[in-house]
């Protein structure tokens, strides 16, 4: 990359940086108890800024450096504390904070690169067959101590490009036909996602598992 190019990216970076703290600023000056509705605005103006940034600073790397793009974006992964693990016939993924509302976000291109690498890097080292038929759980999991009009709607949520990403390393297909899809709302002490997946034969023991978790939304 010529000089004056990345020069000009990182003075865009720079100039979304400034917006960025600017709009964290605003956060700090809003009333939170009358104006709900701003604070919220606000907060996911700020997280989808700082996704952005994080996107442009990727990029930036991968065209100006010699970085490898894998050991890049798995590294990454570690940063997000993004967990894999395969216990008792069930792979757990854990993801941090909650998937964006479909179209308000540009994209989940933070997210998506470092989970195939992680996927990448956990099945190098805990070779797995391909489920020829599984069921897939989407735990949403909201911070209890946050209000719960932050829980949404499942058909308002982005999990389509997650589910291709695990389809395409544990699948043989992701058709309606071999993989069936279950969505629950869960209370924990921080926002997380996790997906689980498991052969069918699997899945009453992981609802019977979860049932007491599930259970303590009623009381949100």
């Amino acid at each position: 990359m010529d000089k004056p190019a990345l020069v000009q990216k990182i003075t865009d970076i720079t100039e979304d940086l400034n917006r960025l703290t600017n709009t964290l600023y605003s956060l700090t000056m809003s009333d939170t108890q009358r104006y709900p509705e701003n604070y919220e605005a606000l907060s996911v103006d700020a997280a989808h800024r700082a996704e952005v940034i994080t996107c442009k600073i990727r990029n930036l790397v991968l065209l100006s450096t010699s970085v490898e793009r894998d050991s890049f974006f798995a590294d990454s992964a570690g940063a997000m504390d993004i967990l894999i693990e395969e216990q008792d016939g069930v792979l757990e993924i854990r993801l941090p904070g909650l998937l964006p509302k479909k179209k308000k976000w540009a994209n989940c291109d933070f997210l998506t690169a470092p989970f195939a690498a992680a996927m990448s890097a956990f099945l190098k080292n805990h070779p797995m067959l391909r489920f020829q038929h599984c069921v897939i759980c989407f735990s949403h999991i909201y911070n209890r101590a946050l209000p719960e009009r932050r829980v949404r709607d499942y058909d308002n949520i982005e999990m389509k490009k997650l589910l291709d990403i695990a389809a395409a390393y544990l699948m043989e297909d992701d058709s309606g036909l071999l993989c069936d899809a279950y969505n629950t709302t869960e209370l924990g002490d921080s926002d997380c996602m996790v997906i689980s997946i498991m052969a069918p034969d699997r899945f009453p023991k992981w609802l019977e598992e979860h049932r007491q978790t599930m259970k303590s939304i009623k009381d949100f």
